[in-house]
């Protein structure tokens, strides 16, 4: 049974590879590597923008009821 169980197990292995590899070739890993990566740097633009609002929370408050008000150009 060890035998059987080895041979089971490499060629497993190999095929796992072999898929793995097929897959990170492919545009919809890119794309979803992408868009994960967008992601993480939103989130952290948006915690880093939330920290560092220590004093100027109200004139940041106040430019975005403008810009939501449409009050100011863009």
């Amino acid at each position: 049974m060890s035998i059987r169980d080895g041979i089971f197990t490499t060629v497993a292995v190999t095929l796992s590879g072999v898929a793995l590899a097929g897959l990170l070739c492919t545009d919809a890993y890119s794309r979803a590597a992408g868009a994960e990566a967008r992601g993480v740097r939103a989130l952290s633009m948006q915690m880093q923008m939330q920290m560092s609002c220590v004093g100027d929370c109200a004139i940041v408050d106040e430019r975005i009821v403008e810009l939501e008000l449409g009050r100011v150009a863009r």
